[in-house]
């Protein structure tokens, strides 16, 4: 019957020899650097931990009533001990600490990368002792209902669902949501960072090894999500280039309306590329006015900071809504009424009763 009850949970370690432990391989050095900190710290608290289980389990025996073990009513204290106990955690506890603020620091994901991979730093040595640092490939990240778009401003063209990126090229990921916060997250590369719309976030990484990876959100974001993946490819630079050369020959073009269709919710879209993408259709997307009815976040804060937009600025509130299906293709806004002012008996030009002005 023992036999019996191993046999039936072998099948169980088979399915998880399918399993892919790509947060203990990572491809990126980002995320090496994320993985010996999280193993040097489980290792630093295992040093308490196991010797506490184990010591419950040997004071369980050594102490049992059939020992016949000698009882010492009194005893309360025993210096060594508590030295022991308090000082070993305590040591511990700096030295996570310290790892900790050490790694938020040097692994901050806005921090622009100061090395390629370990013994190799993005400032390349030239003679005459002055370096020259390897500027990174600027990627501009749009998370979709429920798809990624990926935009590359230098190249002028952009990517749905698909990343590719040279080896040992420095990446910075400018990220940013169309509708609800969402999440960016490649395993291999680095840590999941956060898409909220009308901001921008960073994320600076780069891949150390060929191959293709898996990227998805991180944040559950409504009816597409499970399918909300993307493919990400590490790649040499003559392969990034060709990739480059057939979007710009092959894709289709991506401008503002092309854009505000491809916005509207979809799920399971396959990867494809554009080209023509404006160079500010970034910007626009982050300012919440790719619309043109829309007015830009930019000008809504300019406005708030000069005091507002008074009475008379109220017809402009529909153009501030940022509805994804509503009002849209560019038409003006219609002009709302508003009171400009109440009729006072003081007032010179008015009576008492008198009906308010209404401007239109």
């Amino acid at each position: 019957m023992r036999i019996f009850r191993i046999l039936t949970v072998l099948p169980v370690f088979a399915l998880l020899g399918g399993c892919q432990w790509v947060l203990l391989s990572p491809s990126g050095d980002v995320a090496v650097q994320q993985r010996n900190l999280m193993l040097a710290s489980t290792a630093l608290m295992l040093l308490v931990i196991l010797p506490v289980m184990a010591l419950t389990i040997f004071f369980a025996w050594r102490y049992r009533a059939s020992a016949r073990a000698t009882y010492h009513p009194d005893w309360n204290h025993s210096l060594p001990l508590e030295v022991v106990i308090w000082s070993v955690p305590l040591l511990i506890i700096i030295i996570i600490g310290a790892m900790t603020w050490m790694g938020t620091h040097l692994l901050d994901p806005y921090r622009p990368l100061n090395r390629i991979s370990a013994g190799k730093p993005t400032v390349e040595a030239k003679a005459g002792g002055n370096g020259v640092r390897k500027e990174p490939l600027v990627i501009q990240v749009v998370a979709l209902d429920w798809k990624w778009l990926f935009l590359y401003p230098a190249q002028g063209i952009a990517s749905l669902n698909e990343v590719v990126a040279p080896v040992d090229q420095p990446i910075e990921f400018r990220i940013t949501a169309s509708s609800v916060m969402n999440s960016l997250f490649i395993p291999a590369l680095a840590g999941q960072i956060y898409a909220m719309p009308g901001m921008q976030t960073k994320l600076n990484a780069v891949i150390n090894h060929l191959g293709d990876f898996e990227g998805f959100s991180a944040n559950y974001s409504g009816a597409g999500f499970s399918d909300m993946r993307f493919r990400f490819h590490g790649v040499d630079d003559t392969a990034f280039g060709d990739w480059v050369q057939n979007a710009i020959r092959t894709g289709t073009p991506l401008g503002r309306e092309e854009y505000l269709v491809l916005e509207r919710p979809s799920e399971r879209e396959p990867a494809r590329q554009f080209r023509d993408v404006p160079s500010d259709l970034f910007g626009a997307i982050l300012d919440m006015c790719v619309d043109p009815a829309k007015m830009c976040m930019r000008d809504m804060m300019a406005m708030d900071a000069k005091g507002g937009g008074g009475k008379e600025g109220i017809h402009i509130v529909a153009a501030l809504e940022y509805d994804k299906s509503v009002r849209r293709g560019g038409q003006p806004m219609p002009p709302r009424p508003f009171v400009t002012a109440i009729c006072t008996p003081t007032d010179v030009y008015g009576t008492a009763g008198a009906t308010a002005r209404v401007a239109n």
